[in-house]
């Protein structure tokens, strides 16, 4: 067999490694996508929210009569409608409960208070400002250690006399939980003889994900039938399922939820929000289809924020750097409501990868969370759960311990990095790292941007005190942890976190698949198909691939936290390697050969040695209908559940290169690179994108998103003049780069990449952004890295001032 037509069939086939054209473009581009908001049925009417302008307030009185008395408004409902259905309250993905509609008491500013229904979205608008609500303005709380004294407002009266919440004891009116892992003894013991520690407080601040589209439902209740389908902004839409299942009473096989396309998630779509309730709520009751569209300042002001985290961090180590134990504190901010989306026995997610990529001996965590007059969420933003922050932690605490012993940041990495012959390697908090291989991968990236020449660089601009522009080098090494998850650790309301694939060959020998994930912006629609393409043999270009429609999608817990590849990849791969083999039988029954005498050839089996006698999968898929061996049914499909024996574990080498003016707080990012791993690379043009993103977002964060809140609990960033989102003009050209360290319990090796980029790039902009200023004994600097607070920061030093 001749090497050219292999090349041709390679070519045809588009599997694992191809940089294959992105599926899903070509109608987006031209318009095609198919949002909710794009959904229009008969008779279908629109629902807008009432909502209070205090941030904690007890209702006196709402009165309706004037809205209901606008022509073109149908209904409007309260808590009180909702009481006889048991509406009024819902669970959370954590265990807590959360009013639909503000029942006698509104706990944070912009809360739901009465649903407004209407014959088009402009009455239903022009009736939400009719609705008259009479409240008792209450004392605020918005800062959680203040929300934890004695005399603090009481941010949930339903939950007073409960000393006892969904993850443990509470020990105050407003604190939900503590959770602690790792030997807090041995831990302490390990400081104690420390020769050097160091200790540094750091807040995360409250940002938000801010997709493109903003959340929304379309709710229709076919009264005859019982059936309700959904159309939804959701990125776990068999979830919602069983959520709306669970509320309704209605069985799952009469629901069906869709999510259509998605402008984006970045977990701000996992949860099921009031505005959803209410619209199905609606529709059930009027027999009519109910569509409810938030605003930009209702999803920023509303929808689940995330991080919000308030951690000190400590570390032990010997005089020449080596590290023998970290110990984290962190207090957690999680609104009026406890609804972050994190695994059941994970309260604070996976905060415990806090570790990062060194050898510590011990470690210990406690995280307490805390109710205050804020929206509720803390979901993961691009991470996995509160990776970011637990990355975010380590590698300023890494920073601040080189900068304490004399050390340099790149050094004092290499010396403490877990090293590749010690993989698996099983952390102080009880994590299993699958692979990896840092110590390589951060000599990369110093050689790539010629990392001691710029450190010559940095220290001949400090000598020049008459020098406009200082100079910071950021340098980070983290590992991520992604895959949510193995059942026996993770699940969300009972259900483990499992994904699935089903797929069908067709007799022409074209496919379709469908997965319990749904995309936003990913690629499934290629990469799926590329795996499959490896995998079993059939093009890409001929494979179909869906997702978000539950009544044909198999049971998926959905797409966040960077779990597709991991979990939903994985599936693929097994649910295609399924289908070869049974093609494997089928051949031999053609070819009237043994299976074992058969092999798997790209597109093909061949028999063993005489490689003309061949069957390709076109050829068989037609055989599988008509043609099978004896006591074989017909057909060619599978099915995969796959519940993945562990997490996976990415990891980078990021540098980023910039100079700050100190009369104007101006940054100028000269230069960032980013070297990621994420094992097995399917497609190299779509991991690029994803890179991209995640970077950009990452300079969203690091250099400008914000929700501050002043005392009286508003809301101070809750419109897009207010709240960073990045252009073209303020991002920097990205320097990607990349290693491979396959994960040795994945089907195909694969890892994941989405979320890295973003979850690094954070901690190496502040990295960059302290070591402008740390030879003047600047140690870390609080997010976000505006002109403005970087200028407040050269002021203090005095540097502002022209000499």
């Amino acid at each position: 067999m001749s090497a050219q037509p292999d090349l041709e069939r390679i070519s045809k086939l588009e599997g694992i490694g191809c940089a294959r054209k992105r599926r899903e473009d070509p109608r987006f581009i031209q318009g095609k996508g198919n949002y909710v908001d794009d959904v229009k049925m008969p008779g279908m009417t629109f629902g807008a929210m009432v909502r209070s302008p205090y941030a904690h307030a007890r209702i006196k009185r709402i009165d309706t009569s004037r809205a209901l008395a606008l022509p073109g408004v149908i209904a409007v409902i309260t808590a009180e409608e909702l009481k006889p259905f048991k509406l009024h309250w819902m669970p959370t993905l954590a265990g807590d409960v959360q009013a639909v509609l503000a029942d006698g008491k509104v706990s944070f500013q912009n809360q739901e208070v009465a649903f407004v229904i209407a014959e088009d979205r402009y009455i239903a608008a022009d009736g939400a400002e009719l609705v008259e609500v009479e409240y008792e303005e209450l004392p605020a709380v918005v800062d959680p250690f203040k929300a934890l004294e004695p005399g603090a407002p009481v941010v949930r009266e339903d939950l007073q006399g409960k000393t006892v919440g969904a993850h443990g004891a509470r020990r105050h009116h407003n604190h939900i939980f503590n959770w602690q892992i790792g030997d807090k003894d041995k831990t302490a013991r390990a400081f104690e003889s420390a020769a050097v520690t160091v200790k540094q407080e750091m807040l995360y601040p409250r940002v938000h994900p801010c997709p493109l589209e903003t959340c929304g439902c379309v709710a229709s209740f076919d009264k005859v039938k019982g059936d309700l389908t959904v159309y939804i902004t959701s990125q776990a839409p068999h979830v919602v399922r069983t959520v709306v299942g669970l509320l309704s009473s209605i069985p799952e096989s009469k629901i069906r939820i869709i999510s259509p396309d998605i402008g984006g998630g970045f977990g701000n779509k996992v949860g099921v929000y009031p505005g959803y309730v209410c619209a199905i709520a609606s529709s059930i009751v009027l027999g009519r289809p109910v569509k409810w569209i938030e605003s930009r300042a209702e999803n920023l002001t509303t929808t689940a924020f995330a991080r919000d985290y308030w951690m000190t961090g400590e570390l032990a180590a010997t005089q020449d750097g080596i590290i023998k134990a970290l110990r984290v504190h962190v207090t957690a901010d999680h609104g009026a409501f406890d609804a972050c989306a994190d695994p059941t026995k994970w309260p604070a997610g996976m905060f415990h990868v806090c570790t990062g990529s060194y050898t510590i001996a011990n470690a210990f965590v406690s995280v307490d969370g805390v109710y205050t007059n804020k929206f509720p969420g803390g979901v993961a933003y691009r991470c996995s759960f509160r990776v970011t922050e637990a990355v975010y932690l380590i590698e300023r605490m890494i920073d601040v311990l080189a900068q304490k012993l004399g050390i340099d940041k790149a050094e004092i990495r290499l010396r403490n990095f877990v090293r590749q012959e010690q993989f698996p390697y099983q952390t102080p908090l009880g994590l299993e790292y699958d692979s990896g291989n840092y110590e390589p991968a951060l000599r990369k990236a110093m050689a790539a941007v010629e990392y001691p020449a710029l450190r010559a660089e940095q220290a001949q601009r400090r000598k020049d005190s008459n020098a406009e522009w200082l100079m910071g080098i950021g340098v980070v090494t983290f590992t991520e942890i992604v895959g949510a998850g193995p059942s026996k650790m993770c699940d969300i309301l009972g259900i483990g976190m499992f994904d699935s694939c089903e797929i069908r060959v067709h007799p022409d020998g074209s496919a379709i698949a469908r997965m319990g994930t749904i995309t936003q912006g990913q690629g499934h629609q290629t990469t799926y198909a590329q795996i499959i393409a490896s995998e079993a043999g059939i093009p890409a270009s001929v494979i179909q691939v869906e997702e978000g429609d539950t009544a044909t999608a198999p049971y998926g817990l959905g797409t966040y936290g960077s779990r597709s590849t991991p979990v939903a990849g994985a599936a693929v791969a097994r649910a295609s390697r399924k289908i070869r083999e049974k093609a494997r039988r089928i051949a031999a029954h053609l070819l009237e050969v043994s299976p074992d005498d058969l092999e798997f050839d790209l597109d093909r089996f061949v028999v063993k040695g005489s490689p003309q006698q061949a069957k390709t999968l076109k050829e068989i898929a037609w055989a599988a209908y008509n043609n099978v061996p004896p006591g074989m049914e017909m057909g060619l499909e599978a099915v995969d559940y796959y519940d993945p024996p562990n997490f996976t574990f990415p990891f980078g080498a990021y540098i980023c290169v910039l100079d700050l003016n100190r009369f104007t707080g101006e940054t100028r990012i000269r230069r960032f690179y980013a070297l990621d791993d994420c094992g097995t690379r399917i497609n190299p043009m779509i991991i690029e994108g994803q890179i991209h993103g995640g970077l950009t977002e990452g300079l969203a964060v690091a250099m400008g998103q914000q929700l501050p809140y002043d005392e009286q609990g508003n809301v101070l960033g809750g419109t897009l003049m207010d709240y960073f989102v990045p252009t073209a003009v303020e991002t920097p050209v990205w320097d990607t780069d990349f290693t491979v360290t396959p994960s040795p319990h994945h089907p195909i090796g694969a890892k994941g990449v989405a979320e890295s980029p973003h979850v690094g790039s954070i901690p190496c902009f502040t990295a960059a952004v302290v070591d402008a200023f740390a030879h003047l004994g600047i140690t870390h600097m609080n997010m976000p890295h505006n002109a403005f607070r970087i200028w407040q920061q050269s002021h203090e030093l005095g540097l502002d001032k022209h000499t």
